[in-house]
């Protein structure tokens, strides 16, 4: 069951949502006592609320208790929990009324006041964003959640007992973008390190990601685009929305913004300089090589842009007689982007586009044949002059990765990637 988006704590707007759920932050249950069957048999108080790292959202273990004074500390399983109130946390005792157990961490386990409270934020480039200071719980049907961090001074004013002065807004980070990178540093070095998972970053198709993205609030956009690597965060850029686009932007630094820069072409540039606003604009220009720059400012100066404005020199042309062993091995060794093989163009003596083989058909096809034997002929291709908005309708047409830029003679002069096709509107 995904948790309520309001983020209010401690309060339901009827009886029957009541039954459903309960939001409370941990500063409210913190030193909270607890009581084994009846309010006069008291436990102890909430010195910590244990949670397991599962997806998608940690789920409540148990309550430690540290009585101090030499008195060793119990864990209560939280299936012992029987019901949290106003005044006190219910629990079924143990039989014959003995102690519980003591506390012995486990992997995967995160203590909420000691890995997560009071802890300094930073992003996986090292950037300090706010600090944990409060912690928002689900609680139904049994059930414990950690679902948001408070970035708020309004989780201060409660770990201090002063909920009641609250001013302002909530600031909550959801726990399905942001969660500890590393448990063992959080007791150690006074931080947490927050990102989203990145297994599923890795997986999701950049249009994807842009989307998500575009559904956050501005902390956990930038936590999560800070999370990503410079190709991801690259593709994000070309896919987001210009407001997105433009609030991504504003808050790189400069050495990340160069690294992500350097993964997009020259078209996609011109694209995402576009929108932004003109000091901005400029501040990314002085990023970027002197040639790349006027390239992009050529593009961005000109409504109907021609192939040879969009097209990219990194493609792979070899002749027709040459084998798809021999290719395949040279594949293998070069280092070579990938982007730039989805296609092996053939071409004669005089550098003339004759055909085109698909890379996965070649890794298909017997070593001992020919890309001549292969290879689809005529080529769909366009000329130097032919304008973007002709360009792109011919990708919608044809759905292909590239399309190869040919002269007047047919000689193959470079190539332009589906992506550079889209006209800005």
């Amino acid at each position: 069951m995904p948790p309520p988006a309001n983020g209010q704590a401690s309060k339901t707007p009827d009886s029957s949502a009541a039954k459903e759920f309960q939001l409370y932050y941990f500063s409210e249950l913190f030193k909270r006592r607890i009581c084994a069957g009846k309010i006069i048999n008291r436990v102890g108080k909430v010195t910590d609320l244990v949670f397991k790292i599962v997806e998608p959202y940690p789920e409540a273990v148990g309550i430690l208790v540290d009585h101090g004074w030499g008195r060793p500390n119990e864990f209560i399983p939280w299936e012992r929990v029987s019901k949290v109130e106003e005044d006190a946390i219910f629990i079924l005792p143990t039989d014959g009324g003995a102690p519980f157990p003591p506390f012995v961490d486990q992997p995967g386990w995160i203590l909420v006041n000691e890995h997560l409270m009071g802890k300094t934020i930073f992003d996986m480039d090292g950037r300090r964003i706010e600090v944990v200071n409060d912690v928002h719980l689900l609680a139904s049907v049994g059930r414990m959640l950690i679902v948001h961090v408070d970035i708020s001074f309004n989780g201060f004013l409660r770990k201090w007992g002063l909920g009641k002065l609250t001013w302002i807004k909530d600031q909550l980070i959801s726990w399905r973008y942001v969660q500890p990178l590393s448990l063992e540093d959080t007791g150690t070095i006074g931080q947490v390190t927050l990102s989203i998972a990145r297994k599923q970053i890795k997986e999701l198709p950049g249009e994807d990601l842009a989307d998500a993205l575009e559904e956050l609030s501005g902390k956990e956009q930038e936590a999560v685009f800070s999370a990503l690597d410079s190709e991801k965060a690259a593709e994000v850029l070309v896919e987001a929305e210009p407001r997105a686009q433009r609030q991504l932007i504003a808050n790189l630094r400069k050495e990340r913004a160069r690294t992500i820069l350097s993964e997009m072409s020259v078209p996609q540039l011109a694209a995402l300089f576009s929108v932004l606003p003109y000091d901005d604009m400029m501040a990314m220009m002085e990023l970027l090589p002197k040639e790349n720059a006027d390239r992009i400012r050529s593009i961005i100066d000109q409504e109907e842009l021609p192939a040879r404005a969009l097209m990219s020199s990194e493609y792979l042309s070899l002749p027709k007689e040459k084998k798809v062993g021999e290719v395949m091995k040279e594949l293998r060794a070069a280092d070579r982007d990938p982007k730039s093989i989805s296609y092996i163009y053939i071409v004669n003596n005089e550098q003339v586009l004759i055909g085109v083989a698909d890379l996965r058909d070649l890794m298909l096809a017997k070593d001992d044949l020919t890309l001549g034997d292969i290879m689809v002929s005529p080529v769909v291709s366009v000329q130097e002059d032919d304008v973007r908005e002709d360009i792109s309708a011919m990708f919608g047409k044809y759905h292909f990765r590239m399309i190869p830029v040919v002269d007047l003679k047919d000689r193959i002069c470079g190539v332009i990637h589906d992506k550079d096709a889209i006209k800005v509107d």
